[in-house]
């Protein structure tokens, strides 16, 4: 050993102080980040602001929560939405209810099983979904679903367009949050005997549920809001439609879209009233999906 050696160990290693340059250089470099984030938030808080301040005075109207436009003249301050709340819960579900399992199922493959052509087939096509507008996913819906097999239009032909726009971000979220699960965990499981079904199905699903449910959320909070589907797909109604497979069905971004050509003031009221309620719906299901990790994490440590 060596004295140079001999007297780091005693004295400890020589810190230099940190020149003019790398300080200048890292203030400068703060300075642009912070620029570049309130760039970024002034059109936020812009939109925001805006819808708010043009769309409160219908979301506080006493029926707007629980009242329909049946029957109510386009020049009049009066209905609500409940009918389109409705349609676009009822069309979310059921989108959810069949994207949620082919998507999480499709994730397990891959993370778990996928070797092969096959596996990267797979990712291609999820990569390629992934990208496709929801224009092109409701003319494809529009044109087997309804001119090919003859089902009429409906909310069910706007919620398998919106599978086609969920299954993918499941798909990747859940990837995700399989792959961060600690590989400690499988094998102790396989030691013990345990198949690899029942491994996955006990241990690792469990284990990155939170995060699952999270990404669920968020994929529904992605698609709510989707015009294009319920352009092509389905005709708005003024009253509710409790039958998701035909007939007319209202959603926010259709009443948002037919209102716009009503030249009168309360077409605009209601204009801005829908597009607050969309977005407190969307800011909801952020906020579950937020709590749902939180919570979960909590009582899983």
């Amino acid at each position: 050993m060596t004295q140079s050696t001999l007297d780091t160990l005693v004295k400890g290693p020589t810190f230099h102080p940190i020149s003019t340059s790398r300080k200048i250089k890292n203030r400068v470099a703060s300075l642009l980040f912070g620029a570049s984030f309130l760039i970024a938030m002034v059109p936020l808080v812009w939109l925001l602001y805006t819808v708010v301040e043009r769309g409160f005075r219908a979301i506080i109207s006493s029926t707007w929560w629980n009242k329909s436009l049946a029957g109510v003249l386009p020049e009049q301050f009066t209905g609500g939405v409940y009918h389109a709340i409705y349609g676009t819960i009822v069309q979310a579900t059921i989108a959810a209810v069949l994207a949620v399992p082919l998507g999480i199922m499709a994730a397990v493959y891959l993370v778990e099983y996928g070797r092969g052509w096959f596996a990267r087939t797979t990712t291609f096509m999820v990569d390629i979904l992934a990208g496709v507008p929801s224009i092109v996913a409701a003319l494809f819906i529009f044109a087997l679903w309804i001119s090919s097999f003859g089902f009429p239009q409906s909310a069910f032909a706007v919620s398998l367009a919106l599978v086609l726009l969920m299954i993918p971000v499941v798909v990747r979220n859940t990837e995700e949050m399989l792959k961060l699960v600690p590989d400690e965990l499988r094998e102790a499981s396989y030691a013990l005997g345990i198949p690899k079904w029942k491994t996955i199905a006990r241990i690792v699903i469990p284990t990155a549920l939170p995060g699952i449910i999270s990404g669920v959320l968020l994929a529904l909070a992605r698609v709510i809001g989707e015009t294009a589907p319920v352009l092509v797909l389905v005709g708005y109604a003024r009253s509710i439609n409790f039958d998701p497979f035909d007939g007319n069905m209202a959603s926010l971004p259709l009443l948002i879209y037919t209102e716009l050509i009503n030249p009168e003031e309360a077409g605009r009221y209601r204009v801005w009233g829908a597009a607050l309620t969309l977005i407190l719906i969307v800011a909801a299901l952020y906020v579950a999906a937020a709590f749902v990790i939180r919570f979960l994490t909590r009582n899983r440590v």
